[in-house]
């Protein structure tokens, strides 16, 4: 059977594209998709990515009217969390530790619900224990 290999965009509606676009690269370092074929796309690093559909009454999210959540994995969680809070914008850590790794959670300027996830071990397949 054949596999997809992975994500090859996410797309979704904005109010301000421009504007959301830029935050997304100034503050999380995803490049904005070139509109030519002499700039490459964001590229990103190989590695586990979690593929979970939630229950649609689901608080984890946060706004019950968002439809569903960016996880961004990172090197460094707390290092991350710091240039965001410098930037002013709050993020709140899960103060747990799962056997997966370490969770920080913001939003982005319309309101998406944004995980930051710092993978550990062999257990980092996304999913978390107690959730």
């Amino acid at each position: 059977m054949e596999k997809v290999l992975g994500f090859g965009g996410f797309f979704f509606r904005a109010t301000d594209p421009k504007r959301l676009a830029r935050w997304y690269q100034d503050h999380l370092g995803v490049d904005l998709t070139p509109m030519d074929g002499a700039h490459a796309p964001w590229q990103q690093q190989g590695g586990p990515t979690a593929f979970q559909p939630f229950p649609q009454k689901t608080s984890y999210f946060g706004n019950p009217e968002k439809q569903w959540m960016l996880n961004f994995r990172v090197r460094d969680l707390a290092a991350m969390v710091r240039q965001l809070q410098a930037a002013g914008i709050t993020v709140k850590v899960d103060p747990r530790s799962y056997p997966n790794g370490l969770f920080a959670h913001l939003t982005d300027p319309e309101g998406n619900p944004i995980e930051l996830w710092e993978p550990r071990g062999r257990s980092a397949a996304g999913k978390k224990s107690g959730r």
